[in-house]
């Protein structure tokens, strides 16, 4: 831990000199550094260095001295001298006990760490108290401490055929030391309540402000930085997920040494270090923990990596009921060691690549910036009678929570702002509205999401042009009214037409908000347009916005539906999202096709259904904002059900059948960078249906006898080697599974993602002689295919190549081939 006690907030500087302190504690005969030593300045002031044996910290001008002191060396006094802005603190072995006490020391540290873990729930808030609550204040900034800075102005030159020639001034660096002399690069706060009633934690902002925005980008405020509790088996630092040093088994992962006995509220603890002994770059820190309860009196959570990451708990004891309670955290982040340039929080604040290995090279402004965030929690009542509304939702933002007035800020902000921060918010104010960064941001959203906004209209992207055997060149337009136009009433429509068929389509839709915190809407809506025939799409799953839509572009088999539907979308059971719809359609096949059910034979037919379609994300996290729903820590596994039923004898139904459609997602990110996703659907459909709305689990291959004639555009999750209209099925299982290896460098711009695929599916079609027209295949025997995809080799496009094998496997081996191209386009959105 990089221990930077500054004193960022100078409101009354004038009162006391500063003098910066910085320094490296050592082992004076093998001069490796001594982390989380233990210092202690004259005026009682405590802190630690960090993992490399630095500390950095701003002192008062009465402070002469300070201590250090470490578990098996010599105690040293330091006296500070005003003119060295550097020390280098070495410490003696106690040579006679060394031995000694570092034996004793791991096995005595074991011994306490067990302690604490078999006192786990007798010391866990959220398992001792039957409830609690409490008010926080929190300050997010990005800023940089001006003092360790030099800023001065450079002359850069570059090597030529005739030597060093001079190219031009830099003052960049002179530049950022004016800008972060007076105020920060961002500044954020907001107030809220904590409630929790076991087992249901939830937190309600009450106040928020953003610098350079009238409404906070609520995002924001569901990005974890770190675990509420230090007792969970999982710890999470930044949004990465670690093993906690107090899990059941920490100690088969984790080594342990005390480095030093202090008080806290007057009672003794020991200071343990803990560092992972299996992961080079894991998690390190110090576990502070009682004498006497085994309870975590402060805890020092640390990553260093392309980041160097700390988060602190502190805690106050509550000796009425025998509990240490969090009072206060600190997360800081500051550049680590990386060849990339790193970004964090949609550019807000950026690193600059490590351009070589010298340890003395200069520092940039990037060195010095940090992103900090400080939580104040006050007001704490214990076993207080709470009920806790909508306790589905773990962060509850109130609609005037970005409207509190100056007096309210003032009542609850630990301590005044700074000058550097007031002018922080009067700077980033004024930029924002000159440049409107609330529009740019507003508009960034929507082409992310495939929409581009004109007034009170987004057009949808993905209706301007695509291409389709059938159609051809398919050129439309089309979108939805926006929030300008009404946040109670839409409409929605677009048309489009083919150059090849010369046909248009269109749709037309409104739509009515019934509900503000369910986000229920009901509206209906009329479609002429053509779709694929046996493809299977969950209506509830989220529009996904694509530069392209590979598939479609060698498909010819489609069928002409107009559909007349009626429908509520609703949020309103927790955790999920639902669409409830009745419809009547009628189908025309669009290539040769009849079906034969009771001995006639229909060349088009009228289908009347009812639908529901229902996605359930129970393991995720949602906030509520005044702008809606957001789901802000997506976990997985992710369920999507859907269910269709046709409705005989009403509005000329030709057909009594059903589908039921069942998909689960699951994917895990490693700390690596490494990625795994598995893929899970299964559907079964009864009763007489047409081979329109049968299942051909996503082929995506061309009935071309030469491989090379074969190579298109690879698909997310369908067959590349299973050919258009092979296989039909009334039931079927498929599953997917994929892992994605850490990108690897092999030139500068050429940076390939191995990830390793394999498919498989089994299926069955029921009653085959009512398909007239068509020749197909079932997958009785399963199908299978695996390959490797290497993504984004070159600005986003890679290549791909797969094989199919088992019981449905070609005689010809290069039948049995497919080679694809991909493209990817990183938005940076992870």
């Amino acid at each position: 831990m990089k221990c930077l006690i500054t004193m960022l907030f100078l409101f009354c500087a004038s009162l006391n000199a500063q003098i910066q302190l910085n320094g490296i504690i050592k082992d004076s005969s093998t001069k490796k550094p001594l982390s989380f030593a233990t210092i202690t300045l004259d005026n009682g002031f405590v802190s630690i260095s960090d993992v490399d044996g630095k500390f950095n910290f701003t002192s008062i001008a009465n402070v002469s001295s300070f201590e250090v002191t470490y578990i098996g060396y010599e105690k040293r006094k330091i006296n500070i001298d005003n003119t060295s802005k550097f020390q280098v603190v070495l410490l003696s072995p106690k040579i006679d006990l060394l031995q000694d006490v570092i034996i004793i020391n791991e096995n005595l540290a074991n011994k306490i760490i067990q302690k604490a873990i078999d006192n786990k729930d007798k010391n866990n808030p959220q398992k001792k108290l039957n409830s609690f609550q409490f008010n926080t204040y929190n300050k997010l900034l990005v800023s940089a401490n001006p003092d360790s800075i030099v800023g001065k102005i450079d002359s850069v030159f570059v090597t030529t055929s005739l030597g060093r020639a001079f190219q031009k001034i830099d003052s960049t660096e002179y530049k950022f030391k004016r800008i972060i002399d007076k105020q920060h690069l961002f500044l954020a706060e907001k107030v809220s309540q904590f409630q929790f009633s076991n087992p249901t934690l939830k937190e309600t902002v009450i106040g928020s402000k953003m610098a350079g925005f009238n409404e906070p980008i609520y995002e924001f405020f569901g990005f974890k930085l770190q675990s509420f509790s230090i007792y969970d088996s999982k710890y999470e630092l930044f949004e990465t997920t670690y093993k906690s040093p107090i899990a059941a088994n920490s100690l088969s992962e984790y080594k342990f040494k005390i480095n030093d006995t202090i008080s806290i509220n007057n009672r003794e603890v020991f200071v343990i270090h803990f560092k992972n002994k299996i992961k080079r770059k894991g998690l390190e820190g110090l576990l502070y923990i009682d004498s006497q309860n085994f309870a975590i009196a402060k805890a020092v959570m640390r990553v260093r990596g392309v980041l160097n990451i700390t988060g602190i708990h502190e805690f106050s004891y509550y000796p009425e009921n025998d509990i240490w309670f969090p009072t206060k955290k600190n997360f800081k982040i500051i550049k680590g060691k990386s060849k990339e340039a790193t970004s964090i929080l949609g550019g807000r604040i950026a690193f600059e690549a490590n351009s070589d290995t010298n340890e003395n090279k200069q520092k940039r402004s990037s060195d010095f910036t940090y992103l900090s965030s400080e939580t104040e929690v006050y007001n704490i009542e214990f076993n207080s009678d709470i009920k806790i509304k909508k306790s589905f939702i773990s962060v509850d933002v109130k609609d005037n929570a970005s409207d509190k007035p100056m007096t309210f800020w003032d009542k609850n902000r630990t301590e005044i702002l700074d000058q550097r921060s007031l002018k922080t918010y009067e700077v980033l104010d004024s930029i924002a509205a000159k440049n409107n960064i609330e529009k740019k941001i507003r508009f960034g959203r929507k082409i992310i999401n495939g929409y581009l906004p004109f007034g009170f209209f987004d057009i949808d992207l993905r209706h301007l042009l695509s291409y389709n055997n059938f159609e051809g060149f398919r050129f439309g337009i089309g979108g939805i009214t926006n929030e300008q136009f009404s946040k109670k009433y839409r409409i929605e429509g677009y048309t489009a037409y083919g150059l090849k068929d010369e046909t248009f389509k269109y749709n037309l839709g409104f739509g009515s908000r019934i509900g503000k915190f369910s986000n229920t809407w009901i509206g209906a809506s009329f479609t002429d347009d053509i779709r694929e025939i046996a493809s299977t799409t969950f209506a509830i799953d989220k529009r996904v916005f694509k530069l392209y839509d590979p598939r479609p572009i060698n498909i010819s088999t489609f069928y002409n539906y107009k559909t007349w539907r009626t429908y509520i979308e609703t949020k309103i059971i927790p955790k999920t999202e639902s669409i409830w719809q009745l419809s009547y359609s009628e189908i025309t096949p669009l290539f040769e096709y009849q079906f034969d059910y009771n001995g006639k034979i229909f060349d088009d037919f009228k289908i009347t259904s009812a639908m529901v379609s229902l996605q359930w994300n129970p393991f995720s996290d949602y906030m509520q904002t005044p702008n809606g729903k957001l789901e802000i820590e997506k976990r997985f596994p992710k369920f999507t059900f859907q269910f269709t039923k046709s409705i005989p004898d009403i509005l000329e139904n030709d057909f009594d059948f059903g589908k039921i459609d069942f998909k689960i997602d699951y994917e895990k990110r490693y700390l690596n960078g490494q990625k795994s996703t598995v893929l899970a659907q299964i559907g079964y459909a009864f009763g007489a249906i047409p081979i329109t709305h049968l299942y051909n689990t996503s082929p995506n291959n061309l009935t071309k006898d030469n491989i090379l004639q074969r190579i298109t555009i690879a698909g997310k999750n369908s067959f590349e080697t299973m050919f258009f209209n092979e296989f039909f099925s009334s039931e079927f299982a498929f599953l997917q599974l994929k892992h994605g290896f850490k990108r690897v460098e092999i030139f500068k711009k050429v940076k390939p993602q191995l990830v390793m695929v394999t498919r498989m599916a089994w299926g069955n079609l029921e009653n085959p002689e009512r398909h007239i027209g068509i020749n197909y295949k079932t997958l009785n025997e399963g199908y299978f295919e695996s390959g490797i995809e290497l993504n984004q080799i070159y600005k986003g496009f890679g290549l791909s190549g797969f094989y199919r094998y088992g019981p449905n496997q070609l005689s010809r081996l290069e039948d049995n081939l497919a080679i694809k191209l991909s493209f990817i386009l990183d938005l940076g959105l992870d």
